[in-house]
């Protein structure tokens, strides 16, 4: 019995004194194009996208003082996944998968131009992330702790909250196209012994998912800024490089019907006249 009380007695103050940490990492497109709060913000040109277009895919780099757990290796394979959407698009000429090592801490739109340069793209999607991960250690992992012999082992509760986006960008005019953000929510469980592995894997899978999640807002995204193409021509400016028959907003096939149209209701009108 008294066994027992003590043990209830080392619960509930180990419930009470539940300990919640966290670590942060981070990259921000906004801090990358505009370093300076005093920074005059460029107004936009009009876009002049000559079909087929080039894109880029590259990630902005880190904030400075978070955590960098995201590597290289991680970032090509997320940059890869999400270019597969872009692939599919017959306005695409190529993909061009940016390392990170091309792109500097507060390199802005001058960053961007000698990557144009360099690449031969005209537009570039860049990745940025917000990741999250929360320990609760104490009464919320008290169904699985485990008794090995006189020791008892309290299990950690793991919270991961990702969230990605993609600004697409036309580099020459300065003005973001649309974007897409991608988001996950991961919960899960590890003993002190394994914690670390345990994050590693879980920042990892957020990653994963929230990208899967930007794949398939950015597809709808992308629909919806072929609609604004077509509705705001004032706005876009949409040429076909030579050879290239589809993939536009209006190609020429709707203009010969258009023109079909109009003549036809031209000759309507003289008739009645």
């Amino acid at each position: 019995m008294c066994l027992i009380t003590l043990f209830a007695a080392w619960l509930f103050s180990s419930g009470c004194g539940m300990l919640r940490s966290s670590q942060h990492q981070s990259s921000s497109a906004v801090k990358f194009l505009y370093p300076e709060q005093n920074d005059h913000i460029e107004t936009p040109g009009i876009p002049r996208l000559a079909l087929p277009i080039k894109v880029g895919v590259a990630f902005v780099p880190e904030v400075t003082g978070t955590n960098q757990n995201l590597t290289e290796r991680d970032k090509m394979e997320l940059m890869t996944e999400v270019s597969r959407d872009f692939k599919k698009y017959d306005f695409v000429k190529s993909i061009e998968i940016i390392p990170s090592a091309y792109l500097w801490e507060k390199g802005s739109f001058a960053n961007l131009d000698q990557i144009r340069t360099i690449y031969g793209i005209d537009v570039i999607a860049l990745l940025s992330y917000d990741q999250t991960q929360f320990t609760d250690e104490g009464l919320a992992s008290i169904t699985y702790w485990t008794l090995i012999g006189a020791y008892i082992i309290p299990g950690e509760k793991n919270d991961t909250h990702t969230m990605v986006d993609a600004a697409v960008y036309d580099i020459q005019s300065r003005k973001m196209l649309f974007r897409a953000p991608g988001v996950s929510h991961i919960k899960s469980k590890a003993t002190p012994v394994n914690l670390s592995e345990q994050l590693r894997g879980d920042s990892l899978t957020g990653f994963q998912e929230a990208s899967k999640d930007l794949v398939t807002n950015l597809e709808s995204q992308l629909s919806l800024f072929k609609e604004k193409v077509k509705n705001q021509p004032e706005d876009y400016q949409i040429v076909h490089k030579e050879g290239y028959t589809g993939g536009g907003s209006v190609d020429g096939m709707t203009i010969l019907f258009l023109g079909f149209l109009c003549g036809y209701w031209l000759w309507l009108t003289r008739k009645r006249a």
